[in-house]
């Protein structure tokens, strides 16, 4: 993970992530929103309330808002290695959270911390070579039945690829297939884990995004998500 690369695009990641996706018709926050939704609806279903979560990969804290909301009473740290990214997200979010910076590769927290862990679209910024790894050290900073979630993006939705391509910051992305994310998990030893499919609809034809729980089974979605569990 490129320190530097991302202290670069921290002041202007908001701009550059709406340029990037106007086509879907929504703002940035939509994305960000979404997401959390999902993982919410996905604990309250098997009755898990995170007291500590990890927001791994935190950039300029913008899941960091809809987090509060969903998760009121947890204590959650933001982890990146752009100090910058950490210092717009203390900017906007003092006192809410903790910020912490971190090397990249190993994760300055005891073992068994956490019981939910967040990426949100950061491991195709990641050099393949260390994926593996690091769901090992963010399956050793998990406590005993805790949840990882991983969302990336589709490469195999043209409208995906156009905004990644036009973004600047996702310059040096490599898009991960749905199937080697989940190679790597299981190397890593997150043997129980799901994939489901989001975003096939975009704003002008949001009244079919009911249809979505339907489709999350369709490798076609803009995004996808991994919910691993440890055992």
């Amino acid at each position: 993970m490129d320190e530097s690369e991302f202290d670069r695009f921290a002041d202007e990641y908001h701009q550059q992530h709406a340029a990037s996706i106007r086509l879907s018709g929504e703002d940035p926050e939509f994305f960000h929103r979404y997401k959390i939704s999902d993982v919410a609806q996905k604990l309250s279903e098997a009755g898990i309330a995170p007291k500590k979560i990890l927001d791994f990969g935190a950039g300029v804290g913008n899941s960091l808002g809809p987090m509060l909301e969903a998760f009121p009473k947890a204590s959650i740290v933001l982890l990146d290695p752009s100090v910058r990214s950490l210092e717009v997200a203390r900017g906007r979010y003092p006192g809410q959270a903790e910020f912490r910076q971190f090397d990249g590769q190993r994760i300055p927290f005891e073992d068994d911390t956490f019981d939910l862990v967040f990426a949100a679209c950061v491991f195709h910024h990641i050099p393949e070579s260390l994926h593996v790894p690091l769901f090992v050290e963010i399956r050793r900073v998990m406590a005993s039945g805790a949840s990882f979630f991983v969302f990336e993006h589709n490469p195999r939705n043209p409208l995906t690829r156009k905004a990644v391509h036009d973004c600047p910051f996702d310059e040096n992305a490599v898009l991960i297939p749905a199937g080697k994310l989940s190679d790597r998990l299981k190397a890593a030893g997150f043997s129980d884990h799901n994939i489901s499919y989001r975003i096939f609809f975009p704003r002008f034809l949001r009244p079919l995004r009911r249809l979505e729980r339907l489709l999350r089974g369709v490798p076609f979605g803009a995004q996808y998500f991994t919910h691993a569990i440890k055992h």
